[in-house]
């Protein structure tokens, strides 16, 4: 990995770490806070690649229709969908349920 990635998944991580329990991102809306609206599939690689870091809660980021796009990385059939319900959130089809009101914008300023 070259240090330009490696330092775009440390800022996404950054972002990540600040999704506050019980609420979920998108992949669109960290690249956008970012400053890099283009790359919601980087951010996607980024959460791929942070499964050794547990202080990355990876299961708040979804896509921007609330979908758990994510879910086949990790272990296990339903983790995704386990570790989102146990923080309140309701998920029916890989879908999150009331997806607006569980969402959190990420701010440039927070960064």
């Amino acid at each position: 990995m070259s240090s330009n990635t490696s330092n775009f998944f440390e800022r996404v991580y950054e972002v990540a770490r600040q999704i506050p329990f019980g609420r979920v991102t998108s992949y669109g809306a960290i690249a956008k806070a970012l400053g890099a609206s283009r790359s919601a599939r980087m951010v996607g690689w980024a959460m791929n690649a942070s499964h050794n870091l547990e202080d990355v809660p990876a299961h708040r980021v979804v896509n921007r229709k609330g979908l758990l796009t994510g879910k086949f990385h990790f272990e296990g059939t339903n983790l995704m969908q386990q570790l989102l319900e146990s923080e309140g959130i309701k998920v029916v089809d890989n879908q999150i349920v009331d997806f607006e009101k569980h969402f959190w914008e990420p701010s440039v300023s927070e960064l």
